[in-house]
């Protein structure tokens, strides 16, 4: 059997190994969704504002940030597919806290192991993905994602039909989605290990183009950072309020809105495998600038549409913006070979915990200015994506080019 053949099967091989990855995302990221699905909820019966609300999504995002980058640096040196099973040990403690927290500081404290639990689980589960990706990174990381943003989604369409007929208490169901993602985190860290042995080595690597310098290179990480964080800043705005927005605004129920939310969230999961797939074949550069200009004609109009269009808006708006995270991710993996787990732990950790951080500040913003104000500002926030016209443009070679 030749090389390539060899290769090639091993790359084979490891697509169960990376849809596994993708459903354990797709049940990491559910049971997270889990808290902002349940903010109407627990606003009335905590009697809470929404600077109250905002904190709660910023105790969880900035515990879900803390750690990731540290768990990225270690795994790197030293892969442990197994700590995926610990972080989902912490996600389940808190989700039993949510479900019977008595005070709002247990809220807070049931919200921060959930975040614990994230902090250990996405530093290793993309470094994984990126090795099973048999170098068709875009649609690796494209996948695992389609996971991710698909149990990001399921949560306010769970709210609505479990959750709010049946009160908080019927949070602790979802253990067993929990459990479950114990169990096949177990089998895929064994089945990657196994595999991983039998892979061929890998061939010498051949001479590319220079890389741009350590200076360069921080000022580039330090542009896709800020870009995520404006996406996520804007999400955060969806996550946190929209159904408060809709609720306000179109005087909807609680379980349409989140109906909504859902449609708002599930259209990430078509985003991120488009931009993935089409960043493989058109560069990651000219995928972060359509996700700019792209979205922010709709942004601009959103505040000002009547209910029918708010929706058609937000999932156009969230298609296009989510198509970017992969080619930032993969963008960011290129500047830094070899650096997957702290890649991931920066942009998944740092980016989410300052939009945890943009939330705690939109729920001050709307207890003074009103959600309505809330959302007429949020739709400038593309404009920072603008900033990517700094960027260095990364060759298929590995080397860069000035310009765009």
């Amino acid at each position: 059997m030749t090389a390539a053949v060899q290769v090639s099967t091993a790359q084979r091989a490891m697509m169960p190994v990376l849809i596994a990855l993708s459903f354990t995302h797709l049940l990491n990221d559910m049971i997270q969704s889990l808290i902002p699905a349940i903010y109407p909820i627990i606003k009335d019966s905590y009697r809470l504002d929404f600077g109250q609300i905002g904190l709660i999504t910023l105790t969880f995002q900035v515990s879900a940030s803390l750690l990731q980058p540290a768990v990225g640096l270690y795994t790197d040196k030293h892969p442990m597919p197994y700590s995926m099973v610990v972080g989902m040990g912490f996600t389940l403690s808190g989700l039993i806290g949510l479900a019977y927290a008595g005070s709002y500081g247990f809220l807070l404290l049931s919200a921060a192991c959930v975040g614990i639990g994230s902090s250990i689980f996405h530093p290793e589960a993309t470094r994984m993905a990126r090795n099973a990706s048999g170098g068709q990174h875009g649609l690796a990381q494209g996948i695992f994602q389609l996971g991710g943003q698909t149990g990001g989604a399921l949560g306010p369409l769970l709210a609505a039909f479990v959750i709010v007929p049946r009160g908080q208490g019927s949070l602790a169901w979802f253990s067993v989605a929990a459990l479950v993602a114990m169990m096949l985190m177990v089998w895929t860290a064994a089945s990657y290990a196994r595999l991983d042995r039998a892979r061929p080595p890998k061939p010498a690597a051949k001479v590319v183009a220079a890389r741009p310098g350590k200076g360069s290179v921080a000022f580039a990480i330090f542009i896709l950072i800020v870009l995520l964080f404006s996406k996520n800043a804007y999400s955060a705005s969806f996550s946190s309020f929209y159904t408060f927005y809709l609720m306000g605004k179109f005087g909807i129920s609680i379980q349409h809105s989140q109906e909504m939310l859902f449609l708002f969230l599930a259209s990430s999961a078509v985003g991120a495998v488009g931009g993935g797939m089409l960043g493989d074949r058109i560069g990651r550069n000219k995928i972060i600038w359509f996700s700019i200009l792209g979205a922010l004609p709709f942004t601009l109009i959103l505040p000002y549409a009547d209910l029918f269009w708010t929706g058609v808006l937000t999932v156009i708006i969230n298609i296009i913006m989510s198509s970017a995270f992969a080619a930032i991710l993969i963008y960011a993996l290129e500047l830094l070979p070899g650096r997957v787990g702290l890649v991931g732990g920066f942009f998944y950790g740092l980016s989410f915990g300052l939009g945890g951080l943009a939330a705690a500040l939109l729920g001050e913003f709307a207890d003074h200015l009103g959600i309505e104000m809330v959302y007429k500002l949020c739709s400038f926030i593309p404009l920072v994506g603008l900033l990517a016209w700094f960027l260095p443009r990364i060759s298929e070679g590995g080397g860069t080019k000035v310009g765009h």
